[in-house]
């Protein structure tokens, strides 16, 4: 394994960490601050936009630097503005800072899965571009509760200087193992080339999958919590064990979605979206049993993770010769969909459908993205075929 992959995954572990974190000192945040909770919900929205708009924009700006220097640039950006997160006097100047990062969020992971995917043999691409994403759902795993513990025990400040910590400790690995200067790091394609090689049909299936799964799968997960504790009897202290399992699922699927990308990208993709529609199924059948949830939750958490590492090698592929716009749409376009998710979820809830109708858009989802997977691979055998 390259040393260069870990110090990439290290900086995404970090990241990860930073943006997902806020959920657990959020309260203690807005007691300190003297501000509602709402108000201090913005932390995460304007997060949320920030990252769905710097990526594409870092990218029309910065695709003549090189890929390591932007790396360091952003790593850097990142650790000082969690110092400043730490040090900030009022809710404006938080809410500042956290918007400041955000825009280097989809820029690095961007540039980040570029550079995994050109240190690597092109056999090895897939695995390589999910240890690199699996950082976030380690992150979920180990870097977010960690993090909660230190702002419940130290407050919350320090929860921002231990997360400032982790940047600095990922600059330092990037700075040290990412040392080849790819050619490809230096392209001059103008953004105009890099508009066409979105209109690939690779690249167009790709982002569609990713955007009708997520939308679904985010209309259930952002309301798992009271979905386990009111339909299926769940312990209110118990559901941090099953959001835990669903963590563990999703870091082996990520690695493992990886591994078998390298071997049959377009059957490992649709196999994991297909295996979506049968575990929604079977959600929908026991959602009121308990244990069964618990392993369905742990199953789910592996296969909504593992379709993301062929799908975003996909489109890496097919934007070969230009790739940096189409590598920052990628966390732009989930978190667009993680937000139109979350509202679907929300207006399904107000209009009184009750949590077990937040099933039917996940089943939705996999249903057309697996539709769409199926029908580009025949596609992508007849091209083969007329070659």
């Amino acid at each position: 394994m390259s040393p260069a992959l870990l110090a990439l995954f290290a900086a995404a572990f970090s990241i990860g960490t930073s943006e997902f974190v806020i959920a657990g000192i959020l309260p203690a945040v807005s007691s300190d601050l003297r501000i509602d909770i709402p108000t201090a919900g913005m932390l995460v929205s304007i997060y949320a936009l920030g990252v769905a708009i710097g990526g594409p924009l870092l990218a029309a700006l910065t695709g003549r630097f090189s890929r390591r220097r932007l790396l360091l640039t952003y790593v850097a950006i990142f650790t000082v503005g969690y110092v400043a997160c730490a040090l900030a006097p009022n809710f404006v100047a938080l809410l500042a800072a956290r918007a400041a990062i955000s825009l280097i969020h989809g820029a690095y992971f961007g540039t980040a899965i570029v550079v995994a995917s050109e240190i690597v043999e092109e056999r090895r691409r897939g695995f390589a571009i999910s240890l690199v994403l699996s950082g976030l759902t380690v992150a979920n795993v180990i870097g977010v509760p960690l993090g909660s513990a230190i702002g419940g025990h130290f407050g919350w400040r320090m929860t921002f200087w231990t997360v400032a910590a982790f940047g600095l400790v990922s600059f330092i690995l990037v700075w040290l193992l990412v040392r080849i200067e790819h050619a490809a790091a230096q392209q001059t394609s103008r953004f105009s080339d890099q508009l066409r090689a979105l209109r690939r049909e690779p690249v167009i299936s790709s982002f569609g999958i990713i955007l009708t799964q997520t939308i679904g799968q985010f209309a259930l997960f952002t309301y798992i919590a009271p979905l386990l504790t009111t339909v299926s009897g769940v312990q209110t202290d118990t559901v941090p064990f099953l959001l835990l399992a669903f963590g563990l699922g999703s870091t082996i699927g990520m690695l493992l979605g990886g591994r078998l990308a390298d071997w049959k990208l377009m059957a490992s993709q649709t196999f994991w979206l297909a295996s979506q529609i049968a575990l929604y199924v079977l959600m929908l059948v026991f959602a009121a049993s308990a244990w069964i949830m618990g392993g369905l939750l742990l199953l789910w958490g592996a296969t909504v993770f593992a379709f993301a590492a062929p799908a975003q090698a996909r489109i890496i592929s097919a934007t070969r010769d230009a790739p940096a716009l189409a590598s920052s749409l990628i966390p732009s376009t989930f978190n667009i969909a993680i937000a139109a998710g979350a509202w679907l979820g929300g207006v399904q809830i107000a209009s009184g459908l009750g949590y077990q109708s937040l099933f039917w858009p996940g089943l939705a989802g996999a249903l057309v993205a697996t539709g769409i997977s199926i029908y580009s691979w025949r596609l992508e055998r007849r091209r083969a075929t007329a070659a």
